[in-house]
């Protein structure tokens, strides 16, 4: 297998907060206030949405320049709803400043739900796990 992505988390002294460095890059991760965490960093379903949104935003970029579509300034608010059975649903709002014209709408609409994230978070992946050393 080719590896396409690797994460490490570690703990801090503070409750909940924790150091993540992901690829070449360091964030922290937290739970809000009013869940017991300091608020000192976007909670575990925050960072899923980012990484959806941070997907729908570069391929739709690639697809755009690809056609030599000018999408102007491209936003995409993404928000997640639990549902009482514990599904999660995701709802993605496209927006771009650019000249689309309603073909290119549909056809952006087609491309961003097969974004390599949209399909892993949509079909599942396989997780294992293992104690280290």
């Amino acid at each position: 297998m080719k590896t396409v992505a690797h994460a490490r988390i570690t703990s801090t002294d503070t409750h909940y907060v924790h150091d993540i460095h992901a690829g070449r890059y360091d964030l922290k991760t937290d739970e809000p206030v009013a869940l017991g965490g300091q608020g000192q960093g976007p909670a575990p379903f925050d960072l899923y949405l980012a990484s959806l949104s941070a997907c729908t935003a570069i391929t739709l970029r690639m697809y755009a320049e690809r056609k030599g579509w000018d999408l102007g300034e491209f936003r995409a608010e993404l928000k997640a709803e639990m549902d009482d059975d514990g599904h999660l649903h995701v709802n993605r709002i496209l927006h771009a400043s650019g000249p689309l014209d309603e073909a290119q709408w549909q056809r952006l609409l087609e491309v961003v739900a097969n974004t390599p994230v949209t399909k892993v978070m949509r079909e599942g992946a396989a997780i294992t796990s293992e104690r280290g050393n």
